[in-house]
């Protein structure tokens, strides 16, 4: 060994050293760091997240708080409760403590925490599950959601509560509530109506009340006819503001009290946001679209002054715009083709005067870390994952189809053999309210590991963001409009052709595959073209009249078909895969969750069954306990398993 490269290696153990005595260094150089649910102090000098390194000794959750300034660590707050999992902090307003919300699913309770000078103190408890704390205005009191007694965790991607007994029953469902604790601890107070979910909910300036996203009856399905409301917090007397016939996200009063921003549009599952911006009255009335014909989809709003701050997806660019609601206008201040991520209300977490940001950046071949800054300069405030590399090579597609601007990504080997063709597998997004970002692809189990099996594998990985996708504008968004597998699949098959253009693929090996709706896809891809070799349906819809008395969330068909099965049943029965079983050649592997409630396992056995009867090539699994989303690792590993052996006797 030189004496200069004995020099460097010493340099570089030096530098380590400095990067972890300052908290930029993971302890373990093997684990990627994560960063989640991310909150900026309204001075936005410090930042705190929910962060874990993998491959660690299993622990409880932890809360690390950083100045913005260097990533220092300041303080960790550790939870000593094993397999508990805490929702998103929020600083208080006088940036002195954090509230956080922790959940133990073994004991079937929430605690809601109080973080401060190093010490984790619990103020209540509730039997149930509970999520979203909030300080009120003055910062005397917190409120939070809360479901005492739930019979399910909350959302309609986790498993189901058994259906038996008399069912339907009103006293049997799970209503989410406001909760209300005074910040020195106390009772927990139940404030909102008890016969109504609450989705999401602000205080008012005045710390009188909450605007709220809610309806009465099963929360899992009446999302999709929600209300926007006011709740008193003496009298818990709703009072409904606005009834659009769209889907909202993010209510958020004024400072000065008098007007309500939301994010409206036709959305498809609660938690993907996306639309346009709308304000109201806090008196009532009809909304306006204050962000018209924008060519993006807003996904995060917060008010300062008399302008609102928000994160957006513009293309294949995250970014953050500020909109002015009396012109009726938005302009950008940062954009870049990343995936960005931070707390409840978007994206982007902003200070109190709304000019320092902070987010949780990542894309294809680059590991997630926190950046912040000055708008519009954010740069890197963690280093702790710069060590990890490029395990794909990475690119955004556009092409237009039918008129349409769309954009996809796709992901390769980071090496090309030259004159070597490859084979592809298209991978359609679920939702179809929702888009592909760019996800860190990491070496490890963690980050993207389907994807790095496939690329690994020697596979293309193509994913396309058709209409009805986000990242296009609210009629982009629309254009899906009683026409699943009409203009969404000629989008694919158009981005299909690009993504050749652009790599050494061999189009006569692909491989077509999704989860939910890009199980639905898959199986309508299957049934109407003959140009995938292999395909793996998750969770999919084979047949949409049957699918309406089946699933637990009915409503959310209605704004997507235009009526329901029973007034307008031939626009269901012709977006239905099963309708065109004959013509399923492809060998397809299907699988789905036992207690799934969006897209209950009836769909996957009728597909299943149809394409037994034609003679196709098939395989059902269904994954005991499991809901909409595949939650145990267990059961995820032996699904990527499965996925690779079936496109490698298929395709390969």
């Amino acid at each position: 060994m030189t004496k200069k490269h004995t020099k460097t290696v010493a340099q570089a153990a030096t530098l380590l050293a400095l990067l972890a005595a300052a908290g930029l260094a993971s302890a373990d150089p093997s684990g990627m760091r994560s960063y989640r649910a991310l909150a900026l102090d309204g001075a936005g000098e410090r930042i705190a997240a929910i962060e874990s390194v993998d491959g660690e000794a299993k622990a409880g959750p932890r809360v690390v708080v950083r100045e913005r300034a260097g990533g220092r660590i300041a303080t960790t707050y550790q939870s000593d409760c094993q397999g508990c999992r805490l929702d998103a902090p929020a600083w208080s307003p006088d940036g002195k403590a954090l509230a956080v919300v922790g959940s133990d699913p073994k004991a079937g309770t929430a605690t809601v925490y109080l973080l401060k000078d190093g010490r984790m103190s619990a103020l209540a408890s509730v039997k149930g599950v509970a999520s979203t704390v909030r300080w009120s205005p003055d910062g005397r009191q917190l409120a939070f959601l809360a479901t005492v007694g739930a019979r399910k965790l909350t959302g309609a991607v986790e498993a189901g509560a058994r259906q038996v007994g008399e069912i339907g029953l009103a006293q049997e469902e799970d209503e989410q509530r406001i909760a209300v604790i005074p910040a020195a601890g106390g009772e927990v107070r139940l404030v909102s109506p008890a016969d109504t979910f609450v989705y999401e909910y602000d205080w008012t300036p005045d710390g009188r009340g909450f605007v709220v996203t809610s309806a009465k009856g099963n929360g899992d399905n009446n999302w999709w006819v929600a209300t926007l409301g006011h709740v008193d917090a003496a009298s818990g007397k709703l009072r409904v503001l606005a009834a659009p016939k769209m889907q909202m996200n993010m209510p958020h009063v004024s400072p000065d009290g008098r007007t309500v921003a939301f994010i409206g549009g036709l959305m498809s599952d609660f938690g993907s946001v996306g639309g346009d911006v709308y304000t109201v009255s806090i008196d009532g009335g009809q909304p306006v679209d204050v962000t018209p014909n924008y060519k993006g989809t807003f996904n995060g709003i917060a008010w300062r002054g008399k302008e609102l701050l928000a994160s957006v997806l513009a293309g294949s660019d995250a970014g953050v715009a500020t909109i002015d609601p009396a012109a009726r206008s938005a302009r950008i201040l940062w954009k870049g083709p990343v995936t960005a991520s931070a707390g409840r209300d978007g994206r982007f977490a902003f200070s109190a005067d709304g000019k320092i940001a902070a987010s949780v950046h990542e894309d294809y071949e680059h590991a997630p870390r926190i950046v912040a800054g000055r708008l519009p300069d954010l740069a890197p405030v963690t280093r702790d994952n710069e060590g990890f590399t490029a395990q794909v090579s990475a690119r955004s597609v556009g092409w237009t189809n039918d008129g349409y601007d769309v954009q996809g990504w796709l992901i390769g080997p980071t090496k090309i053999e030259s004159g070597k063709k490859y084979p592809m597998i298209v991978q359609v997004h679920g939702g179809p309210a929702a888009a592909v970002t760019p996800r860190y692809v990491a070496a490890g189990d963690s980050g993207n590991p389907l994807a790095r099996d496939l690329v690994k594998a020697g596979y293309f990985v193509f994913m396309p963001n058709p209409r009805g996708s986000y990242g296009q504008g609210s009629a982009f968004g629309s254009a899906n409009r009683r026409d699943f597998g009409g203009g969404d699949w000629r989008d694919i098959l158009a981005g299909v052709d690009a993504a050749i253009k652009q790599a050494p693929i061999d189009g006569e090996r692909l491989g077509l595959m999704g989860h939910s709706y890009g199980g639905f896809m898959t199986m309508w891809g299957v049934t109407h073209s003959q140009r995938f070799k292999a395909a793996v349906a998750g969770a999919g819809i084979a047949n949409w009249i049957s699918y309406y008395g089946q699933n637990g969330i009915d409503q959310w068909m209605v704004p997507f078909f235009g009526a329901t099965m029973y007034d307008d049943p031939a626009v269901y029965r012709a977006a239905s895969p099963i309708e065109s079983i004959k013509a399923a050649k492809t060998p397809t592997l299907i699988y789905v969750g036992e207690r799934d409630v969006e897209c209950p396992p009836a769909q996957s056995f009728e597909f299943w069954h149809g394409l037994k009867a034609m003679g196709t090539p098939t395989a059902l699994v269904v994954y005991e306990d499991e809901g909409h989303a595949l939650r145990k690792p267990e059961h995820q590993k032996d699904l990527r398993a499965r996925e690779l052996a079936w496109f490698a006797k298929y395709l390969r």
